[in-house]
């Protein structure tokens, strides 16, 4: 059983990618409907002004941990989370395990054609994984839309072992929250922008900067615009609440 940790209130599990791996097998295998979810700095940070984020990422059957902030918080709070796994990178091993225990998969995200771009992609690489579905994520997300409606559908009828849904946060949590009981799929988890990683549309940082935590600067150089609030502005405030709850009395 992988250890629990809390921060800011997020339950957030230590557990290595092999683990991850086990517990997603065991969930298909008995057929148990579970929520895996990620957490990095962002995501912590959007639960401070967003309480239903916080509950629904505690109710999930897991959390795994993606990015080298939120082990650095542990840290400064006296915990250890002894792994960081990298979506970017586990989707590859996912793939891996897909193909080998004949899981399937249904990709949900990206801009039009980024999901089918990402799914050829997946089985160029994995020949016999069994992809069983792919749909983009600009539809209208309102609950009883009819394009709501009818993704939801395809879902359920392709009835996937794995669900993964590449909205982006707090988009792709907030969708699952108001459709969760409706979902036909064993195991359902987030992916943010993996879909475009898949495809080749986002490129990652350089080696050396992926193995020495500092692909968010990579990612701040390639996307100074859309990211410069969430690093230069995110991070200390991250660091700042986690040492308020470090040295606050209870």
């Amino acid at each position: 059983m992988a250890e629990e940790v809390r921060i800011l209130g997020v339950k957030v599990d230590s557990l290595s990618a092999d683990e991850l791996d086990a517990a997603l097998a065991s969930f298909v295998r008995r057929d148990e409907r579970s929520l895996i979810l990620h957490v990095n700095v962002h995501c912590l940070n959007l639960t401070k002004h967003n309480a239903w984020l916080r509950g629904f990422l505690n109710s999930a059957s897991i959390v795994f941990c993606d990015g080298t902030g939120v082990m650095v918080g542990a840290r400064i709070l006296g915990k250890r989370i002894e792994h960081r796994i990298p979506i970017t990178e586990w989707i590859w091993q996912l793939a891996s395990l897909a193909e080998a225990q004949e899981f399937t998969l249904f990709l949900l995200g990206g801009r039009p054609g980024i999901a089918d771009e990402a799914a050829a992609e997946l089985e160029r690489r994995f020949a016999r994984l069994q992809l069983v579905g792919a749909y983009h994520g600009y539809f209208d997300k309102t609950p009883g839309s009819l394009e709501n409606e009818k993704v939801i559908t395809m879902i359920n009828t392709a009835r996937p072992d794995v669900l993964i849904v590449g909205f982006g946060m707090p988009v792709q949590e907030r969708w699952l929250m108001e459709n969760w009981e409706r979902l036909d799929a064993k195991v359902t988890l987030t992916g943010g922008a993996i879909l475009d990683r898949v495809a080749g549309h986002l490129r990652r940082g350089p080696r050396w900067m992926t193995d020495n935590s500092l692909e968010w600067l990579s990612r701040l150089a390639m996307e100074p615009a859309r990211l410069w609030r969430r690093y230069l502005i995110g991070n200390p405030a991250f660091l700042l609440r986690v040492l308020r709850e470090r040295f606050t009395p209870r």
